[in-house]
């Protein structure tokens, strides 16, 4: 996300629309339609096998099917489970979070302890992965735009994050900071939570390109065409084809709130200003009244959770160890409010920010028959065939499984696959359609016998938010790419 620049110029859009200027809202269609069966077949992607396969699937659901065709929409078929909440954090790679956590697909780690990853420099010189000397950043740095992001992917080699600054169409350097990481040691909360909770070393984003095009396929599905947070691919008058999964929440009935630091600013929902202006101004919260609602157990069945942008989203050139700090404050809130007993957060990150991950993203079905909008000069690639790099995810809730990892296929879509399955609810996409919900993260015979696996939420680490590691937000983030880094 560039700054809160984008955010600002989606509130203005989404207030002029709330104000009375919004198209009329589309319901969430059903299955039961044959004219919308007969729409949407017409955009049925082609080549979706491989995709299929990976997500572990033979048969192809398609939009507006619900996963229990047999009951109506609406009917809730996860009893127990009362009350979904959402945070989703900015830009960082599974790798540079979690690589050394000791469990789950990390790094490759050498005699001497430290990780083998490694990518070149276009001068042929060698740039390993190597721990940040803080937990600051530098600022606009590394790049995830769409062409850096493809050329970083590297048709699977994985080995153009560090010279993805030599793409005509990155628009920042990327250079050695790609290879940089975290350890426990600087994120201490983090960790204990990733120990402790399910983790997936499979969960993907949603498509190789930056933070605003992935939010949409975590609300609607799809990004409806836009591949970079600005430029010819900001599409935001669109309205996607069956509205958001906040129209769809409307429709059948089901209380949600989007709890935002920033609004309109910060609110996810306006990036579908056209569709979800008028829903959000009236399902919108400041975001410390998530906690109070936590505390007196006034929680909605659905909550988004959107932090400021500018501190505590983990972004660079944040601090990360501030929005560790606000990671832990929410875990907290959940965990000891009344609700705990009936409650699921579910924590992931929205893109890889440019950091370097080593696992190839798989190919994924598109959600619609909408083509990229790329910059000028850019090449469309795989299109929306393809999903991005991992991303950082944990499930906390009375019936997670502990210490597990999941490495069954999840991307941002899996939430609104999540939201589906618990009320039966229509699919939006082919991509939500099909993609995999987050039941792997949970113990299902432990939730069917009302017997929790965390009862109550374990202590854990504080987070890293000392002074010593505050200090960096002054002094800078020190030497990147550190000296002895690079070889060649």
């Amino acid at each position: 996300m560039r700054g809160l620049s984008r955010r600002r110029f989606l509130g203005g859009t989404g207030l002029a629309l709330a104000a009375g200027a919004a198209p009329g809202l589309l319901p969430a269609c059903d299955s039961g339609s044959t004219a919308s069966r007969t729409r949407r077949s017409s955009a049925e992607p082609a080549g979706y096998t491989a995709a299929l396969r990976a997500l572990g699937r033979t048969s192809l659901r398609v939009p507006g099917s619900r996963p229990d065709p047999s009951v109506p929409a609406g009917t809730d078929t996860l009893p127990g489970i009362e009350h979904i909440v959402v945070l989703m954090l900015e830009n960082h790679s599974y790798d540079n979070i979690l690589g050394m956590l000791g469990r789950g697909d990390g790094f490759t780690l050498g005699n001497n302890g430290l990780p083998t990853a490694a990518n070149p420099y276009p001068n042929g010189q060698i740039q390993h992965a190597f721990r940040m000397p803080t937990t600051c950043q530098l600022q606009g740095t590394p790049s995830q735009e769409w062409a850096a992001a493809h050329h970083a992917y590297a048709g699977g080699a994985m080995n153009g994050f560090v010279s993805a600054a030599i793409s005509p169409q990155a628009h920042a350097i990327v250079g050695g900071v790609a290879m940089g990481y975290w350890t426990g040691d600087d994120l201490p909360f983090t960790y204990a939570l990733a120990r402790t909770f399910p983790v997936g070393d499979r969960w993907f984003c949603s498509l190789l390109g930056q933070t605003d095009p992935n939010r949409r396929y975590l609300i609607a599905g799809t990004s409806a065409g836009m591949t970079d947070d600005a430029g010819p691919s900001d599409l935001s008058a669109l309205i996607p084809a069956v509205g958001t999964i906040f129209t769809t929440l409307d429709t059948y009935r089901i209380s949600w709130e989007n709890y935002t630091a920033a609004y309109p600013y910060g609110a996810t929902p306006e990036l579908f200003p056209a569709s979800d202006a008028a829903p959000e101004a009236v399902h919108h919260k400041p975001l410390p009244e998530f906690f109070s609602d936590a505390a007196t157990g006034d929680l909605p069945s659905f909550s988004l959770l959107d932090p400021d942008y500018t501190t505590q989203s983990e972004e660079n050139p944040q601090n990360i160890v501030v929005g560790e700090a606000l990671l832990a404050q929410v875990v907290q809130a959940v965990g000891t409010s009344p609700l705990w007993p009936t409650t699921m957060l579910a924590i992931m990150y929205d893109e890889h920010g440019g950091y370097y991950d080593h696992v190839p993203p798989p190919p994924a079905i598109p959600p619609d028959s909408i083509g990229p909008a790329v910059q000028p000069g850019e090449s469309t690639y795989d299109g929306f065939a393809r999903y991005g790099f991992r991303v950082p995810s944990v499930v906390v809730s009375p019936y997670a499984r502990p210490g597990h990892v999941t490495s069954v296929l999840h991307d941002h879509t899996s939430v609104l696959a999540m939201v589906e399955r618990k009320w039966n609810l229509p699919a939006l996409t082919y991509r939500d359609a099909n993609a995999n919900d987050l039941t792997d993260f949970l113990d299902l015979s432990a939730l069917a016998a009302g017997k929790p696996t965390f009862p109550a939420l374990p202590a854990l680490a504080p987070p890293g938010d000392t002074p010593a590691r505050l200090a960096c937000s002054a002094s800078g983030p020190g030497v990147i790419p550190p000296p002895g880094s690079v070889s060649g």
